[in-house]
């Protein structure tokens, strides 16, 4: 099931990078729930994604960096690039039936370090 869960998640990124929003009503179940902590949102169900996803423009262009599963978990890390300005993003998906029936995303701008920590560190 772990390999199913990943090609689900897999599927999701290809579609939303393709610009084709429809892929979500193929990965997701019908009464999957969306949530976006940093900003006290929670999107539930298909009508209400479908609403909420024909709103953003441009979708982001997404890069995984790491894809991390468990029984009915997938753990992405990815950047998101929206024309220019880019997140690194974690995303929690939980899977009932290879389908996401839960996903939790939190977003991060990216930012410069101190230049007191150059020596202490390697830079990605």
């Amino acid at each position: 099931m772990p390999d199913d869960n990943v090609r689900t998640v897999e599927r999701l990124i290809d579609g939303l990078n393709a610009k084709n929003v429809g892929v979500m009503d193929e990965v997701f179940t019908d009464d999957a729930v969306m949530e976006w902590p940093q900003s006290g949102e929670r999107i539930r169900g298909a009508e209400m994604r479908r609403a909420v996803y024909a709103r953003i423009d441009p979708l982001p262009t997404i890069t995984p960096r790491r894809i991390t599963t468990a029984p009915d978990l997938v753990i992405a890390e990815a950047h998101l690039d929206y024309d220019g300005t880019g997140y690194d993003c974690i995303f929690v998906f939980e899977l009932r039936g290879a389908r996401i029936a839960k996903e939790t995303a939190y977003w991060a701008t990216p930012f410069e370090p101190p230049a007191w920590r150059a020596a202490l560190v390697e830079r990605m």
